[in-house]
Protein backbone atom coordinates (compact mmCIF):
# COMPACT_ATOMS: atom_id res chain seq x y z
CA UNK A 1 0.00 0.00 0.00
CA UNK A 2 2.82 2.31 1.11
CA UNK A 3 4.80 1.61 -2.57
CA UNK A 4 1.50 2.49 -4.75
CA UNK A 5 1.19 5.88 -2.67
CA UNK A 6 4.29 7.10 -3.52
CA UNK A 7 4.00 5.70 -7.05
CA UNK A 8 0.68 8.18 -6.97
CA UNK A 9 3.06 10.63 -5.35
CA UNK A 10 6.13 9.82 -8.36
CA UNK A 11 3.13 10.88 -10.95
CA UNK A 12 2.50 13.91 -9.26
CA UNK A 13 5.77 14.86 -9.61
CA UNK A 14 6.05 14.35 -12.45
CA UNK A 15 3.37 16.85 -13.77
CA UNK A 16 4.10 19.34 -11.98
CA UNK A 17 7.76 19.88 -13.28
CA UNK A 18 6.77 19.55 -16.75
CA UNK A 19 4.93 22.82 -15.92
CA UNK A 20 8.46 24.62 -16.42
CA UNK A 21 11.12 24.68 -19.18
CA UNK A 22 13.73 21.95 -19.06
CA UNK A 23 16.99 22.05 -21.48
CA UNK A 24 16.55 18.93 -23.32
CA UNK A 25 20.02 17.91 -23.92
CA UNK A 26 20.56 17.99 -20.41
CA UNK A 27 18.83 14.10 -20.00
CA UNK A 28 21.58 13.63 -22.33
CA UNK A 29 24.14 13.62 -19.54
CA UNK A 30 22.37 12.76 -16.56
CA UNK A 31 20.70 9.81 -18.24
CA UNK A 32 22.29 8.35 -21.11
CA UNK A 33 24.75 -0.11 -23.63
CA UNK A 34 25.38 -1.31 -26.36
CA UNK A 35 27.28 -4.62 -26.96
CA UNK A 36 29.63 -3.32 -29.29
CA UNK A 37 30.87 0.42 -30.18
CA UNK A 38 28.80 1.64 -33.52
CA UNK A 39 30.77 1.52 -35.93
CA UNK A 40 31.13 4.27 -38.70
CA UNK A 41 30.23 2.57 -41.71
CA UNK A 42 26.59 3.87 -40.55
CA UNK A 43 26.81 7.17 -40.66
CA UNK A 44 30.14 8.91 -42.39
CA UNK A 45 31.71 11.79 -41.24
CA UNK A 46 33.75 14.29 -42.68
CA UNK A 47 37.01 14.02 -44.39
CA UNK A 48 39.51 15.56 -41.75
CA UNK A 49 41.14 12.61 -40.34
CA UNK A 50 42.26 13.94 -37.13
CA UNK A 51 42.20 11.00 -34.64
CA UNK A 52 44.65 11.56 -31.98
CA UNK A 53 44.06 14.03 -28.87
CA UNK A 54 47.26 16.53 -28.05
CA UNK A 55 48.87 15.68 -25.40
CA UNK A 56 47.72 19.01 -23.74
CA UNK A 57 43.96 17.47 -23.90
CA UNK A 58 45.19 14.55 -22.38
CA UNK A 59 46.66 16.29 -19.21
CA UNK A 60 43.67 18.27 -18.47
CA UNK A 61 42.21 18.69 -15.11
CA UNK A 62 40.49 15.53 -13.68
CA UNK A 63 37.02 15.26 -12.27
CA UNK A 64 38.00 15.16 -8.32
CA UNK A 65 36.84 12.46 -6.59
CA UNK A 66 33.09 12.91 -4.98
CA UNK A 67 32.44 11.93 -1.64
CA UNK A 68 30.81 8.15 -2.34
CA UNK A 69 28.61 8.50 0.25
CA UNK A 70 28.63 6.97 3.91
CA UNK A 71 31.80 4.75 4.06
CA UNK A 72 29.68 1.55 4.57
CA UNK A 73 28.04 2.06 1.73
CA UNK A 74 24.42 2.59 3.25
CA UNK A 75 22.25 1.55 -0.54
CA UNK A 76 24.24 -1.12 -1.64
CA UNK A 77 23.15 -2.54 2.09
CA UNK A 78 19.71 -1.38 2.06
CA UNK A 79 18.84 -2.50 -1.34
CA UNK A 80 20.60 -5.98 -0.12
CA UNK A 81 17.82 -6.17 2.43
CA UNK A 82 15.01 -4.82 0.32
CA UNK A 83 15.71 -7.96 -2.50
CA UNK A 84 15.09 -10.26 0.14
CA UNK A 85 12.08 -8.56 1.06
CA UNK A 86 10.74 -8.47 -3.01
CA UNK A 87 10.99 -12.38 -3.86
CA UNK A 88 7.79 -12.89 -4.74
CA UNK A 89 7.13 -9.61 -6.50
CA UNK A 90 5.81 -10.87 -10.12
CA UNK A 91 6.73 -10.39 -13.77
CA UNK A 92 4.90 -8.10 -16.14
CA UNK A 93 4.42 -10.14 -19.73
CA UNK A 94 4.16 -6.89 -21.43
CA UNK A 95 7.60 -6.15 -20.85
CA UNK A 96 8.61 -8.78 -23.59
CA UNK A 97 7.56 -9.55 -26.86
CA UNK A 98 8.54 -12.79 -29.01
CA UNK A 99 10.95 -12.38 -32.14
CA UNK A 100 10.00 -15.40 -33.39
CA UNK A 101 7.03 -17.26 -33.78
CA UNK A 102 7.97 -20.00 -31.65
CA UNK A 103 6.56 -19.44 -28.27
CA UNK A 104 7.42 -22.49 -26.09
CA UNK A 105 10.67 -23.75 -24.76
CA UNK A 106 12.13 -26.99 -26.43
CA UNK A 107 11.56 -29.64 -25.11
CA UNK A 108 14.81 -31.82 -24.09
CA UNK A 109 16.71 -28.94 -23.96
CA UNK A 110 20.00 -28.59 -21.67
CA UNK A 111 19.54 -24.67 -20.72
CA UNK A 112 18.22 -21.09 -20.66
CA UNK A 113 20.52 -18.80 -22.31
CA UNK A 114 20.09 -14.99 -21.90
CA UNK A 115 22.05 -13.11 -24.36
CA UNK A 116 23.07 -9.80 -23.10
CA UNK A 117 23.20 -6.87 -24.62
CA UNK A 118 22.17 -3.56 -23.82
CA UNK A 119 21.64 -4.75 -20.31
CA UNK A 120 25.27 -5.01 -19.10
CA UNK A 121 24.06 -5.89 -15.17
CA UNK A 122 22.79 -9.19 -13.20
CA UNK A 123 20.27 -7.53 -10.49
CA UNK A 124 17.87 -5.01 -11.26
CA UNK A 125 17.76 -6.86 -15.01
CA UNK A 126 14.05 -7.56 -16.35
CA UNK A 127 15.42 -9.59 -19.38
CA UNK A 128 17.99 -11.81 -16.72
CA UNK A 129 15.06 -11.94 -13.98
CA UNK A 130 12.49 -13.10 -16.77
CA UNK A 131 15.44 -15.79 -17.92
CA UNK A 132 15.43 -17.29 -14.84
CA UNK A 133 12.30 -17.83 -14.09
CA UNK A 134 11.83 -19.36 -17.09
CA UNK A 135 14.98 -21.95 -16.37
CA UNK A 136 13.37 -22.25 -12.93
CA UNK A 137 10.10 -23.12 -14.06
CA UNK A 138 11.66 -26.20 -16.78
CA UNK A 139 13.85 -27.15 -14.26
CA UNK A 140 16.91 -26.48 -16.45
CA UNK A 141 20.50 -24.56 -15.83
CA UNK A 142 20.50 -20.78 -16.52
CA UNK A 143 23.43 -19.36 -18.83
CA UNK A 144 24.56 -15.78 -19.78
CA UNK A 145 26.30 -14.88 -23.39
CA UNK A 146 28.00 -11.82 -24.17
CA UNK A 147 29.27 -11.37 -28.26
CA UNK A 148 32.36 -9.16 -28.23
CA UNK A 149 32.47 -7.43 -31.50
CA UNK A 150 35.34 -4.50 -32.25
CA UNK A 151 34.23 -2.85 -35.34
CA UNK A 152 37.13 -0.92 -37.61
CA UNK A 153 36.20 2.76 -36.30
CA UNK A 154 37.13 6.09 -34.84
CA UNK A 155 34.55 5.12 -31.70
CA UNK A 156 36.25 1.45 -31.11
CA UNK A 157 38.25 3.32 -28.26
CA UNK A 158 40.12 1.99 -25.06
CA UNK A 159 37.90 4.37 -23.25
CA UNK A 160 34.79 2.57 -24.42
CA UNK A 161 35.83 -0.91 -24.28
CA UNK A 162 37.52 -0.74 -20.86
CA UNK A 163 34.70 0.39 -19.31
CA UNK A 164 32.45 -1.84 -20.85
CA UNK A 165 34.77 -5.03 -20.71
CA UNK A 166 35.86 -4.34 -16.95
CA UNK A 167 31.85 -3.74 -16.65
CA UNK A 168 31.50 -7.26 -17.66
CA UNK A 169 34.36 -9.14 -15.94
CA UNK A 170 31.68 -8.26 -12.24
CA UNK A 171 28.98 -9.36 -13.81
CA UNK A 172 30.85 -12.87 -14.21
CA UNK A 173 31.84 -12.66 -11.06
CA UNK A 174 29.01 -12.38 -9.70
CA UNK A 175 27.09 -15.06 -11.98
CA UNK A 176 29.52 -17.28 -10.95
CA UNK A 177 27.92 -17.27 -6.93
CA UNK A 178 24.60 -17.33 -8.25
CA UNK A 179 25.60 -20.87 -10.33
CA UNK A 180 24.73 -18.83 -13.30
CA UNK A 181 27.44 -20.32 -16.21
CA UNK A 182 29.20 -16.79 -18.17
CA UNK A 183 29.90 -17.11 -21.71
CA UNK A 184 32.18 -14.47 -23.73
CA UNK A 185 32.01 -14.83 -27.26
CA UNK A 186 34.48 -13.12 -29.84
CA UNK A 187 32.51 -12.57 -33.28
CA UNK A 188 29.06 -10.56 -34.55
CA UNK A 189 25.81 -12.53 -32.99
CA UNK A 190 24.50 -13.45 -36.27
CA UNK A 191 27.55 -15.52 -36.33
CA UNK A 192 28.41 -17.05 -33.60
CA UNK A 193 24.76 -16.84 -31.77
CA UNK A 194 23.12 -19.47 -33.24
CA UNK A 195 25.55 -22.67 -33.37
CA UNK A 196 26.52 -21.78 -29.63
CA UNK A 197 22.93 -22.10 -28.88
CA UNK A 198 22.52 -25.36 -31.15
CA UNK A 199 25.73 -26.86 -29.55
CA UNK A 200 24.42 -26.58 -26.01
CA UNK A 201 21.16 -27.70 -26.43
CA UNK A 202 19.80 -24.38 -25.36
CA UNK A 203 16.11 -24.43 -25.16
CA UNK A 204 15.26 -20.42 -25.44
CA UNK A 205 16.71 -17.01 -25.85
CA UNK A 206 16.15 -14.33 -24.00
CA UNK A 207 17.40 -10.75 -24.70
CA UNK A 208 17.23 -7.34 -23.95
CA UNK A 209 16.15 -4.27 -26.04
CA UNK A 210 18.07 -1.45 -27.78
CA UNK A 211 16.66 0.59 -30.58
CA UNK A 212 19.69 1.64 -32.46
CA UNK A 213 20.05 0.26 -35.73
CA UNK A 214 23.72 -2.04 -35.34
CA UNK A 215 21.22 -3.84 -32.44
CA UNK A 216 18.38 -4.37 -34.56
CA UNK A 217 20.03 -5.67 -37.22
CA UNK A 218 22.12 -7.89 -34.93
CA UNK A 219 18.37 -9.69 -33.34
CA UNK A 220 16.94 -9.87 -36.94
CA UNK A 221 20.47 -11.72 -37.59
CA UNK A 222 20.06 -14.18 -35.15
CA UNK A 223 16.41 -14.63 -35.48
CA UNK A 224 16.95 -15.89 -39.18
CA UNK A 225 19.59 -18.45 -38.62
CA UNK A 226 18.68 -19.65 -34.87
CA UNK A 227 16.53 -22.38 -34.94
CA UNK A 228 12.55 -22.65 -35.42
CA UNK A 229 12.51 -24.20 -32.52
CA UNK A 230 13.81 -22.20 -30.06
CA UNK A 231 11.81 -18.95 -29.18
CA UNK A 232 13.62 -15.58 -29.00
CA UNK A 233 12.44 -13.47 -26.41
CA UNK A 234 12.90 -9.97 -26.26
CA UNK A 235 12.45 -7.99 -22.79
CA UNK A 236 12.85 -4.19 -22.24
CA UNK A 237 15.42 -3.77 -19.24
CA UNK A 238 16.37 -0.53 -19.67
CA UNK A 239 13.37 1.61 -19.82
CA UNK A 240 10.53 1.63 -16.76
CA UNK A 241 7.48 1.60 -19.61
CA UNK A 242 8.70 -0.79 -22.76
CA UNK A 243 9.42 1.02 -25.53
CA UNK A 244 6.77 -0.59 -27.85
CA UNK A 245 3.89 -0.70 -24.79
CA UNK A 246 4.72 3.37 -23.96
CA UNK A 247 3.77 4.06 -27.69
CA UNK A 248 2.95 2.76 -31.04
CA UNK A 249 4.36 5.84 -32.70
CA UNK A 250 7.24 8.23 -32.83
CA UNK A 251 6.04 10.60 -30.41
CA UNK A 252 6.59 14.53 -31.84
CA UNK A 253 7.77 15.91 -27.88
CA UNK A 254 7.81 15.16 -24.60
CA UNK A 255 4.62 17.10 -24.16
CA UNK A 256 2.83 13.83 -26.10
CA UNK A 257 4.86 10.80 -24.42
CA UNK A 258 4.77 12.39 -20.97
CA UNK A 259 0.73 11.55 -20.16
CA UNK A 260 1.26 8.03 -21.89
CA UNK A 261 4.30 7.41 -19.68
CA UNK A 262 3.05 8.64 -16.18
CA UNK A 263 -0.34 7.02 -17.06
CA UNK A 264 1.64 3.89 -16.91
CA UNK A 265 4.16 4.45 -14.03
CA UNK A 266 2.11 2.64 -11.03
CA UNK A 267 1.74 -0.60 -13.46
CA UNK A 268 5.87 -0.88 -14.16
CA UNK A 269 7.53 1.93 -11.69
CA UNK A 270 7.79 -1.21 -9.36
CA UNK A 271 10.61 -2.48 -7.32
CA UNK A 272 12.82 -5.71 -8.80
CA UNK A 273 12.39 -9.30 -7.49
CA UNK A 274 16.09 -10.59 -6.87
CA UNK A 275 17.82 -13.17 -9.22
CA UNK A 276 18.99 -15.63 -6.78
CA UNK A 277 21.32 -18.32 -6.63
CA UNK A 278 20.17 -20.47 -9.64
CA UNK A 279 18.71 -24.24 -7.92
CA UNK A 280 19.73 -26.27 -11.25
CA UNK A 281 23.44 -26.50 -12.11
CA UNK A 282 24.79 -27.10 -15.67
CA UNK A 283 27.21 -29.78 -16.71
CA UNK A 284 28.86 -27.71 -19.48
CA UNK A 285 30.56 -24.95 -17.35
CA UNK A 286 31.93 -21.51 -19.38
CA UNK A 287 35.82 -21.45 -20.51
CA UNK A 288 37.67 -19.10 -18.23
CA UNK A 289 38.27 -15.64 -19.26
CA UNK A 290 41.37 -13.92 -19.43
CA UNK A 291 39.79 -10.38 -18.93
CA UNK A 292 43.43 -8.54 -19.05
CA UNK A 293 44.81 -10.46 -21.64
CA UNK A 294 41.55 -9.91 -23.20
CA UNK A 295 41.47 -6.08 -23.36
CA UNK A 296 44.95 -5.94 -24.04
CA UNK A 297 44.25 -7.81 -27.42
CA UNK A 298 41.84 -5.65 -28.64
CA UNK A 299 42.18 -3.38 -31.73
CA UNK A 300 40.59 -0.34 -30.51
CA UNK A 301 42.07 3.35 -30.29
CA UNK A 302 43.97 3.65 -27.42
CA UNK A 303 44.75 7.30 -27.93
CA UNK A 304 41.11 8.02 -26.29
CA UNK A 305 41.87 6.98 -22.44
CA UNK A 306 39.95 5.52 -19.61
CA UNK A 307 38.67 8.53 -17.42
CA UNK A 308 40.19 8.56 -13.92
CA UNK A 309 36.76 9.63 -12.10
CA UNK A 310 34.51 7.19 -13.98
CA UNK A 311 34.94 3.30 -12.67
CA UNK A 312 33.27 0.92 -14.33
CA UNK A 313 30.44 -1.66 -13.16
CA UNK A 314 27.36 -1.85 -10.92
CA UNK A 315 29.11 -1.92 -7.88
CA UNK A 316 30.58 1.86 -8.32
CA UNK A 317 27.59 2.71 -10.11
CA UNK A 318 26.00 2.18 -7.10
CA UNK A 319 28.42 4.62 -5.27
CA UNK A 320 27.96 6.87 -7.32
CA UNK A 321 24.28 7.34 -7.02
CA UNK A 322 24.83 6.80 -3.65
CA UNK A 323 26.81 10.01 -3.34
CA UNK A 324 24.41 11.77 -5.80
CA UNK A 325 21.56 10.91 -3.02
CA UNK A 326 23.80 12.22 -0.03
CA UNK A 327 25.19 15.19 -1.61
CA UNK A 328 24.06 16.73 -4.83
CA UNK A 329 20.38 16.04 -4.95
CA UNK A 330 19.37 18.50 -3.11
CA UNK A 331 21.56 21.32 -5.71
CA UNK A 332 20.42 19.56 -8.98
CA UNK A 333 16.82 21.28 -8.94
CA UNK A 334 18.29 25.14 -8.68
CA UNK A 335 21.85 24.70 -10.15
CA UNK A 336 21.57 21.59 -12.71
CA UNK A 337 22.52 24.60 -14.91
CA UNK A 338 25.84 25.71 -13.75
CA UNK A 339 28.70 23.77 -15.03
CA UNK A 340 30.59 25.31 -12.17
CA UNK A 341 28.38 23.36 -9.58
CA UNK A 342 28.52 19.44 -8.66
CA UNK A 343 25.05 19.02 -9.28
CA UNK A 344 24.08 16.58 -11.66
CA UNK A 345 23.66 12.68 -11.07
CA UNK A 346 27.23 11.67 -13.40
CA UNK A 347 24.97 8.17 -14.00
CA UNK A 348 24.87 8.61 -17.58
CA UNK A 349 28.28 6.46 -18.47
CA UNK A 350 26.72 4.04 -15.86
CA UNK A 351 23.10 3.42 -17.53
CA UNK A 352 24.48 3.96 -20.74
CA UNK A 353 26.62 0.43 -20.48
CA UNK A 354 23.70 -0.83 -18.54
CA UNK A 355 25.62 -1.18 -15.29
CA UNK A 356 22.82 0.66 -13.81
CA UNK A 357 18.93 0.73 -14.25
CA UNK A 358 17.46 3.21 -14.56
CA UNK A 359 14.23 2.02 -12.82
CA UNK A 360 16.30 1.55 -9.73
CA UNK A 361 17.43 4.88 -9.82
CA UNK A 362 13.99 6.56 -10.21
CA UNK A 363 13.22 4.65 -6.95
CA UNK A 364 15.93 5.36 -4.85
CA UNK A 365 15.68 9.43 -5.85
CA UNK A 366 12.42 9.44 -5.14
CA UNK A 367 12.40 7.63 -2.32
CA UNK A 368 15.41 9.61 -0.63
CA UNK A 369 14.26 12.41 -1.94
CA UNK A 370 10.93 12.28 -0.51
CA UNK A 371 12.16 11.53 3.17
CA UNK A 372 15.09 14.36 2.92
CA UNK A 373 11.73 16.55 1.63
CA UNK A 374 13.65 17.64 -1.56
CA UNK A 375 12.29 18.26 -4.75
CA UNK A 376 13.13 15.65 -7.52
CA UNK A 377 10.60 16.08 -10.05
CA UNK A 378 13.14 18.69 -12.21
CA UNK A 379 15.37 15.23 -12.19
CA UNK A 380 12.39 12.74 -12.54
CA UNK A 381 11.30 14.12 -15.90
CA UNK A 382 14.94 14.36 -17.29
CA UNK A 383 15.74 10.13 -16.05
CA UNK A 384 11.85 8.94 -17.19
CA UNK A 385 9.72 11.07 -19.18
CA UNK A 386 12.83 12.44 -21.47
CA UNK A 387 15.28 9.40 -21.48
CA UNK A 388 12.12 7.13 -22.38
CA UNK A 389 11.80 9.60 -25.48
CA UNK A 390 15.12 9.41 -27.08
CA UNK A 391 14.29 5.27 -27.58
CA UNK A 392 10.86 5.98 -29.04
CA UNK A 393 12.30 8.58 -31.68
CA UNK A 394 15.34 6.14 -32.51
CA UNK A 395 13.00 2.74 -32.19
CA UNK A 396 10.23 4.39 -34.73
CA UNK A 397 12.41 6.97 -36.61
CA UNK A 398 15.17 5.04 -38.78
CA UNK A 399 17.27 8.47 -39.85
CA UNK A 400 17.12 9.10 -36.32
CA UNK A 401 20.82 10.00 -37.42
CA UNK A 402 20.55 12.55 -40.10
CA UNK A 403 19.10 15.83 -40.98
CA UNK A 404 16.22 13.87 -43.03
CA UNK A 405 14.98 12.36 -39.67
CA UNK A 406 14.12 15.73 -38.56
CA UNK A 407 10.58 17.63 -38.90
CA UNK A 408 9.83 18.85 -42.46
CA UNK A 409 9.38 22.49 -40.80
CA UNK A 410 13.13 21.78 -39.64
CA UNK A 411 14.48 20.43 -42.83
CA UNK A 412 12.88 23.39 -44.61
CA UNK A 413 14.73 26.28 -42.57
CA UNK A 414 17.80 24.61 -42.19
CA UNK A 415 17.55 24.29 -46.09
CA UNK A 416 16.64 27.45 -46.79
CA UNK A 417 19.72 28.87 -44.76
CA UNK A 418 22.14 26.24 -46.15
CA UNK A 419 23.70 28.84 -47.70
CA UNK A 420 23.69 31.95 -45.31
CA UNK A 421 27.66 33.16 -44.38
CA UNK A 422 28.77 31.58 -41.59
CA UNK A 423 31.20 33.85 -39.50
CA UNK A 424 33.46 31.60 -39.42
CA UNK A 425 34.57 27.84 -40.87
CA UNK A 426 36.00 25.16 -38.72
CA UNK A 427 36.89 21.51 -39.93
CA UNK A 428 36.26 18.46 -37.76
CA UNK A 429 40.63 18.43 -36.90
CA UNK A 430 39.84 22.50 -35.91
CA UNK A 431 36.98 21.38 -33.61
CA UNK A 432 38.49 18.16 -32.18
CA UNK A 433 41.65 20.04 -31.47
CA UNK A 434 39.06 23.10 -29.49
CA UNK A 435 40.89 25.70 -31.86
CA UNK A 436 38.16 28.48 -32.01
CA UNK A 437 37.75 31.71 -31.11
CA UNK A 438 35.51 30.52 -28.57
CA UNK A 439 36.96 30.12 -25.12
CA UNK A 440 33.86 28.94 -23.93
CA UNK A 441 33.28 26.09 -26.62
CA UNK A 442 36.61 25.30 -26.37
CA UNK A 443 36.97 24.85 -22.88
CA UNK A 444 33.63 22.49 -22.84
CA UNK A 445 35.34 20.73 -25.55
CA UNK A 446 38.09 19.93 -23.34
CA UNK A 447 36.26 18.91 -20.63
CA UNK A 448 34.94 16.26 -23.24
CA UNK A 449 37.97 14.72 -24.84
CA UNK A 450 40.07 14.96 -21.20
CA UNK A 451 37.13 13.21 -18.94
CA UNK A 452 34.87 11.65 -21.04
CA UNK A 453 31.72 13.50 -20.39
CA UNK A 454 31.25 17.48 -20.89
CA UNK A 455 28.62 19.34 -18.51
CA UNK A 456 24.59 18.92 -19.97
CA UNK A 457 24.06 22.76 -20.32
CA UNK A 458 27.01 23.05 -21.99
CA UNK A 459 26.53 20.18 -25.03
CA UNK A 460 23.35 22.23 -26.40
CA UNK A 461 25.99 25.55 -26.27
CA UNK A 462 28.49 23.08 -28.14
CA UNK A 463 26.13 21.38 -30.74
CA UNK A 464 24.71 24.43 -32.21
CA UNK A 465 27.79 26.11 -32.32
CA UNK A 466 29.24 23.58 -34.76
CA UNK A 467 26.15 24.33 -36.75
CA UNK A 468 27.21 28.06 -36.88
CA UNK A 469 30.54 27.08 -37.89
CA UNK A 470 30.24 24.20 -40.31
CA UNK A 471 29.72 24.84 -44.15
CA UNK A 472 25.90 22.60 -44.09
CA UNK A 473 23.77 21.21 -41.36
CA UNK A 474 24.84 17.86 -42.60
CA UNK A 475 28.47 18.43 -41.95
CA UNK A 476 27.54 19.74 -38.59
CA UNK A 477 25.55 16.68 -37.28
CA UNK A 478 28.23 14.42 -38.83
CA UNK A 479 30.69 16.27 -36.81
CA UNK A 480 29.01 17.00 -33.71
CA UNK A 481 28.06 13.01 -33.78
CA UNK A 482 31.61 11.96 -34.76
CA UNK A 483 33.36 14.13 -31.00
CA UNK A 484 30.00 12.68 -28.86
CA UNK A 485 30.21 9.33 -30.01
CA UNK A 486 34.36 9.28 -30.22
CA UNK A 487 34.85 10.71 -26.60
CA UNK A 488 31.63 11.01 -24.94
CA UNK A 489 31.87 7.72 -21.92
CA UNK A 490 27.82 8.13 -22.78
CA UNK A 491 28.02 8.52 -26.63
CA UNK A 492 26.80 5.92 -29.42
CA UNK A 493 23.72 6.10 -27.44
CA UNK A 494 19.69 7.38 -28.24
CA UNK A 495 20.34 10.14 -25.85
CA UNK A 496 23.15 11.32 -27.77
CA UNK A 497 21.73 11.10 -31.35
CA UNK A 498 18.85 13.03 -29.94
CA UNK A 499 20.52 15.35 -28.37
CA UNK A 500 22.37 16.56 -31.04
CA UNK A 501 19.14 15.79 -33.27
CA UNK A 502 17.59 18.38 -30.82
CA UNK A 503 20.76 20.79 -30.84
CA UNK A 504 20.82 21.17 -34.83
CA UNK A 505 17.72 19.47 -35.91
CA UNK A 506 15.08 20.88 -33.80
CA UNK A 507 13.83 17.63 -33.26
CA UNK A 508 11.32 17.68 -29.84
CA UNK A 509 11.35 20.82 -30.16
CA UNK A 510 9.07 23.85 -31.37
CA UNK A 511 10.01 26.83 -34.54
CA UNK A 512 11.46 29.74 -32.91
CA UNK A 513 12.80 32.99 -34.57
CA UNK A 514 14.05 33.17 -37.95
CA UNK A 515 17.39 33.90 -37.79
CA UNK A 516 20.58 33.65 -40.01
CA UNK A 517 22.29 30.28 -40.27
CA UNK A 518 20.02 29.05 -37.44
CA UNK A 519 16.68 29.62 -39.73
CA UNK A 520 13.72 28.60 -36.61
CA UNK A 521 16.09 26.50 -35.07
CA UNK A 522 16.48 27.83 -31.11
CA UNK A 523 19.54 30.00 -31.40
CA UNK A 524 22.05 29.68 -28.28
CA UNK A 525 25.39 32.12 -27.61
CA UNK A 526 27.89 33.23 -25.78
CA UNK A 527 26.12 36.18 -23.48
CA UNK A 528 23.19 33.93 -22.85
CA UNK A 529 25.54 31.72 -21.27
CA UNK A 530 27.26 34.38 -19.05
CA UNK A 531 24.03 35.35 -17.84
CA UNK A 532 23.44 31.86 -16.58
CA UNK A 533 26.70 31.31 -14.49
CA UNK A 534 30.33 32.43 -14.84
CA UNK A 535 31.70 31.90 -17.85
CA UNK A 536 35.50 32.67 -17.00
CA UNK A 537 35.68 30.69 -13.69
CA UNK A 538 34.85 27.76 -16.01
CA UNK A 539 37.43 28.45 -18.97
CA UNK A 540 39.80 29.27 -16.10
CA UNK A 541 39.39 25.41 -15.34
CA UNK A 542 39.44 24.04 -18.60
CA UNK A 543 41.52 25.72 -20.52
CA UNK A 544 43.96 28.07 -18.79
CA UNK A 545 46.92 28.11 -21.07
CA UNK A 546 44.31 29.70 -23.89
CA UNK A 547 43.37 32.90 -21.56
Amino acid sequence: MLQCIWRRHFVRLISHSSRRPTSVFLFLTETSASQTIMSDRKRKAPTDSAKKPSAKQQKMIPVKEENQGRAGGWLQDHLKQQRTENKDVKFNKKRLRFISNNEKTKKGSEGILYWMTRDQRVQDNWALIHAQHLAVKQSLPLHICFCLVVPKSDFSTLRHYSFMLKGLQEVATESKKLDIQFHLLHGSPGDVLPSFVSDHSFGAVVTDFCPLREQMQWLEDVQKKLSKDIPLIQVDAHNIVPCWIASPKQEYSARTIRGKITKLLPEYLIDFPPVEKHPYTATRTAKPIEWDETLASLKVDRSVEETAWAKPGTKAGMAMLESFIDVRLKLFDTKRNDPNFQALSQLSPWIRFGHLSAQRVALQVQQSGKKAAMPVGSFIEELVVRRELTDNFCFYNKKYDCVEGAYEWAQKTLKDHAKDERPYIYSREQLEKAKTHDKLWNAAQYQMVSEGKMHGFLRMYWAKKILEWTPSPEEALSIALYLNDRYELDGQDPNGFVGCMWSICGIHDQGWGERAIFGKIRYMNYKGCQRKFDVAGFEKKYCPKLI
